[in-house]
């Protein structure tokens, strides 16, 4: 008999929520009805008494950890950020976009920080905070040269992992492979299992996959590619699996991350080329060359192999560059059809 998928505590809030609010509104309407009998199978009192009270720890762990995200202990106040810390579990790389930072920071900027931070008090630095969530919000108050507004809250090293979790998947912004290294945190911090399905939520499965590749591909190899919002799951598993047990794999891997490659080169590019590094496009296989006008502008890139072309655009001259060759094809088809006539004996 298969086991049927486990289901993460922060997972189950949404799926359990109705259901546990409607048993408490019948409850409170009906509070010496007793429950009609179901027909069908019986089942045991303890199996029954033993649900409902899985239910209830559910319900009060939902509870507990859903005020930790959504309240703190005391009023809002600024903080000079500069005595504030990051979180010892980091579970963002650095964006390939520094715009959209900007954009953020000039927002908070024009209209203020409308959201606080949320921060402990240093556990080892009298006088310091950690925080909780709020990152960004953080750095950026820190380039602006201003306070920050924080929400402070008494929390333990495992709440907080679970606040950050429970905060980022809500915004579900993460990459696979920054989820993965926020795990990895967590394992190396002793954090037991269970506790990282709730923070991330995920089922059992999913973290061994992620271990499958944070304990073979290094945190500083995984910190030198970036986030590579493009490059899933799957291509993460080929990456391990073409470095496992190769100690010259990873110093290749290295090597070629220290090279620096196209100045614009964005961390999917650098996880291809570090891929490349190790398992090398087949020997039939050429790189795209770049197809550009006369006075260097980047139109596209052109792949040529035995049975196909292909031409990809780049930017809106790109564009429609390919609308120019499609519109062309015809009369090179006649062209093509004229010579080969011609050179009939």
């Amino acid at each position: 008999m298969s086991k049927s998928p486990r289901k993460s505590i922060v997972a189950s809030f949404g799926l359990l929520s109705a259901e546990l609010e409607s048993d408490q509104a019948a409850d409170q309407q009906q509070p010496s009805q007793a429950a009609a009998p179901v027909p069908g199978n019986r089942v045991g009192a303890g199996v029954i008494g033993a649900a409902h009270r899985a239910i209830d720890d559910i319900r009060t762990e939902r509870d507990r950890l859903k005020a930790i995200v959504e309240s703190g202990g005391g009023s809002v106040r600024e903080l000079d950020p500069s005595l504030i810390d990051p979180s010892p579990y980091p579970d963002r790389l650095p964006d390939d976009d520094a715009t959209s930072f900007e954009a953020f920071k000039r927002s908070i900027e024009t209209e203020g920080q409308k959201v606080p931070v949320q921060v402990r008090k240093h556990p080892s630095s009298p006088g310091r905070y950690q925080i909780v969530y709020g990152h960004r919000r953080w750095l950026a108050a820190m380039q602006l040269d201003r306070p920050v507004r924080a929400l402070e809250v008494e929390i333990s090293d495992l709440d907080l992992v679970l606040a950050q979790g429970i905060e980022n998947a809500g915004r579900q912004d993460l990459t696979w492979i920054e989820r993965a290294l926020f795990a990895s945190r967590m394992d190396d911090a002793g954090i037991k299992p269970r506790h990282i399905y709730a923070a991330l939520s995920i089922e059992d499965a999913e973290l061994a996959r992620m271990r499958n590749v944070y304990r073979i591909v290094p945190a500083d190899i995984i910190e030198a590619i970036g986030r590579a919002p493009k490059i899933g799951r799957p291509r993460w598993l080929d990456l391990a699996k073409a470095v496992a047990g190769d100690t010259g794999a990873l110093d290749a891997l290295r090597a070629a991350l220290v090279r620096r490659g196209d100045a614009v080169e964005t961390s999917d590019q650098r996880f291809q080329r570090a891929l490349n590094a190790i398992k090398p496009v087949s020997a039939g296989r050429r790189e795209p060359s770049p197809i550009t006008d006369k006075s260097g502008t980047k139109l596209g890139a052109l792949l040529i192999s035995s049975k196909e072309v292909r031409i990809s655009a780049e930017g809106s001259l790109g564009v429609d560059f390919l609308k120019f060759v499609e519109a062309e094809l015809p009369a090179l088809t006649e062209r093509f059809v004229r010579l080969r006539e011609d050179e009939k004996p």
